[in-house]
């Protein structure tokens, strides 16, 4: 669940505490090209006031100005399409042919979003079900694989963590990295055994370990919904990591380092029997070239690799930090270009 769709409901509680009417809206059925996936939520005050998206902001702009018109008159969840014609595709910002559908609710004490993001915040995955006709939800138990389900009578939405990130190591590059992986909707686990990186560790949403990797690794038990990332450069670390996570079927892994050590390290990893399909896996250098330098940077390269993996996206070959740097190498130069930056 992403950060900002944690957020829509924290307002909705919020703002319903402090004596506020809302109404939850959320994308349940796109035709074409749409901005915003299934799922995705807007929360809207009584007063026009906004959290969250389901579109690029004509959309939300048409639900704003019909609040702060007409109030949220409604006592129970309503079906709203937006796109149906060329002209409506045209004036909500739609892309040609596109079509949205959204469920509109008005958020009472039968919604139970307080139940609701108190289970989220605790980092369980769960269902919510509302019912059409009464607007009241009910929550129940779920499992990553789960989707939205709408038929008109019933709106069912999965909310929690969808996705596990295990980071091997606390540094600096790690807090940034973990950062935003926890605004991409990430349950993110930090493993690093060593105490003078641990004690040091203020990311919050993040749950800290200090086990040694290879255990952490086992017991977490990764499914193709976690991704892995070694950011410590210390071999006695990452390659424990890696020798474990590259026989499970994680969707992303990858190890931080040179193109030179990269090498070495696939060498080193040959010497624990994996094979040339597994070790095909890794991710090395990790990221995306985006001439990155900094932690901060190579945070967002990293994480972009990530997210094209987890979205199934195949990037092209020239966006691999290996091969662009590479292409950027000049003859006769011992030293390779970002070798001495890591990255």
């Amino acid at each position: 669940m992403e950060s900002v769709d944690l957020e829509v409901l924290r307002s909705c509680v919020r703002w319903q505490e402090h004596g506020h009417r809302c109404l939850l809206v959320t994308v349940v059925r796109t035709w074409g090209s749409s901005p915003r996936p299934a799922g995705a939520m807007l929360a809207v005050r009584d007063d026009g006031l906004v959290v969250g998206s389901v579109s690029g902001g004509c959309i939300e702009d048409d639900i704003i100005d019909r609040t702060r018109r007409e109030g949220i008159r409604n006592r129970t969840p309503e079906a709203i399409k937006y796109g149906i014609s060329a002209e409506e595709a045209h004036r909500f910002g739609l892309p040609c042919g596109g079509t949205i559908e959204l469920v509109a609710e008005p958020v009472s004490s039968a919604s139970g979003l307080r139940e609701l993001l108190s289970a989220v915040e605790a980092g369980r995955l769960v269902t919510r079900t509302l019912d059409m006709a009464t607007g009241t939800a009910t929550l129940g138990p779920a499992t990553a694989t789960d989707g939205l389900v709408f038929d008109g009578k019933a709106l069912l939405t999965i909310h929690g963590p969808r996705y596990r990130m295990l980071v091997i190591g606390a540094g600096q590059l790690s807090k940034y990295l973990c950062e935003i992986a926890v605004g991409l909707g990430f349950d993110v686990t930090v493993c690093d055994p060593r105490e003078e990186y641990t004690e040091t560790w203020t990311v919050p949403g993040v749950t800290m370990v200090r086990t040694m990797p290879d255990d952490t690794v086992v017991e977490m038990k990764l499914d193709e919904r976690c991704a892995v990332i070694a950011l410590t450069h210390d071999p006695k670390l990452d390659d424990l990591a890696l020798m474990e996570a590259l026989r499970t079927p994680a969707f992303y892994i990858g190890a931080l380092g040179s193109r030179r050590n990269n090498q070495a390290r696939r060498e080193r990893l040959e010497e624990f029997d994996l094979t040339s399909q597994q070790l095909a896996r890794l991710h090395g250098p990790a990221g995306i070239y985006i001439g990155s330098r900094t932690p901060p940077e190579i945070a967002i390269s990293i994480l972009a690799e990530v997210v094209a993996a987890r979205n199934h996206v195949s990037l092209p070959d020239d966006l691999k930090v290996e091969r662009a740097k590479s292409a950027l190498a000049t003859p006769g130069d011992l030293r390779q270009p970002g070798d001495l930056v890591c990255g």
